[in-house]
């Protein structure tokens, strides 16, 4: 499918550009953050295991977002999208969050709930549009990558501020900016039906739950946290689809779960026991290809029946995803976390992440910026108060891989 056309407000940077090359505006902001160092740091930062677990074949947060934006960029080329848009949105999904994972969320969000508390996809816009060192005005104003406005826009996944958070199946508060970024949100917004995602970013949010649902599956079980014989016995079956439902926030009754389950098991690929052989290996790697194809195959054609002879771009349409195929991918992700995330035995462990970031953020706040980096020590120096001084201290923590807070964290010379 040929990509429709997208105009001049959809290319327009917030702080104007001039370019000699004749690459076009959307692949340069590819570019940009795919060399940005925001990116680069993701492979140090938790997905499902932490990279300091001692697992060296687990996803991190960089490979998880290469193969988000690979499913995202053939989703984009079958809706006649920009591939580049889409592409970059998904390398950018998951830039804001910071060391461990979602624990460590919850432990920035609880530390800062005074000063509007933290949510990672509101970081990323603020790493997009101040934080990550690329453009700055002649007046030294940051501009972080000044991507384009289709391309920040299609990153936003919650386009609301936190007063109109959504809550997320955990219980989790979400939305896309914090108070002191609305300017650069309302840039991106401009012209935009209010609270509705652009169809871009629709499509990097169904990338990122088929990705997830499929390779965080296919990480549990490879790292023997999830057993492939005990799922096929249906042993205490009917106690992790209750567990998977309320993992999903009540979406899916039992039935639609139960039903997905069985239509998983009865594909020829699905792992029926593992014995890490390389033959096993490649049946699991055979169900996680096909499922990504089956899942983006029929989202894409439910997509196209919904809205035929129409331009899709921006706010043409929705993604429109199959109840069938939700309930499915539910219940891949509610497996894993039911065995993984909700697992008693790593409750210890998320204790201890958010110990290291919750101290690790007294200290920093004590030390007067003494102990930050440098771009964050001068944005200490130049802030008005200290709401601001704290948000500050959220940022550098945010930007840490999780070896680097562990580091910090034991770095007991340099306590205050």
């Amino acid at each position: 499918m040929a990509v429709d056309v997208y105009n001049a407000h959809d290319q327009e940077r917030w702080l104007p550009e001039t370019h000699a090359s004749r690459r076009s505006d959307f692949a340069r902001d590819r570019a940009r953050l795919l060399h940005s160092s925001a990116l680069r740091r993701l492979a140090a930062k938790t997905q499902v295991l932490s990279p300091t677990s001692g697992v060296d074949f687990a996803r991190n947060r960089l490979t998880h977002s290469l193969e988000v934006a690979q499913v995202g960029r053939e989703l984009a080329a079958s809706l006649g999208l920009a591939p580049d848009v889409v592409d970059t949105a998904c390398l950018a999904h998951d830039i804001g969050h910071p060391p461990f994972g979602h624990n460590g969320e919850k432990a920035l969000n609880d530390w800062a709930l005074e000063i509007g508390g933290f949510e990672g996809n509101a970081q990323t816009l603020r790493v997009l549009t101040r934080l990550e060192p690329k453009v700055f005005a002649d007046d030294g104003t940051p501009y972080g990558l000044n991507l384009t406005r289709a391309s920040l826009d299609a990153s936003c996944k919650y386009p609301w501020p936190a007063s109109h958070a959504v809550a997320d199946p955990s219980g989790r508060a979400k939305y896309g900016f914090f108070d002191d970024d609305t300017a650069a949100f309302r840039w991106l917004r401009a012209g935009a039906p209010e609270g509705q995602r652009c169809i871009e970013a629709e499509v990097m949010d169904l990338s990122d739950d088929i990705a997830y649902s499929v390779h965080d599956f296919e990480d549990a079980i490879v790292s023997e946290y999830i057993d492939p014989a005990f799922l096929n016995a249906r042993a205490g079956h009917d106690s992790l689809l209750r567990a998977v439902q309320v993992w999903a926030g009540g979406e899916f009754t039992v039935d639609d779960l139960g039903q997905a389950f069985e239509r998983l098991a009865r594909h020829r690929a699905w792992p029926r026991v593992w014995t890490a052989s390389r033959r096993d290996l490649a049946q699991l790697k055979n169900f996680t290809s096909s499922m990504i194809g089956h899942f983006a195959r029929t989202a894409t054609a439910a997509t196209q029946e919904a809205y035929p002879q129409r331009s899709l771009i921006r706010f043409g349409a929705h993604v429109e995803v199959p109840h069938a195929i939700a309930s499915e991918i539910a219940v891949l992700k509610g497996i894993v976390a039911a065995f993984v995330m909700s697992s008693d035995a790593r409750q210890p462990i998320y204790r201890q992440q958010r110990e290291i970031l919750t101290s690790l953020a007294d200290r920093l706040y004590a030390s007067d910026g003494e102990l930050l980096d440098v771009g964050f020590a001068a944005d200490w120096r130049s802030a008005p108060d200290d709401a601001a001084r704290q948000r500050v201290v959220v940022d550098q923590i945010a930007s840490l891989t999780d070896q680097g807070a562990v580091a910090l964290y034991e770095n007991r010379s340099v306590a205050v």
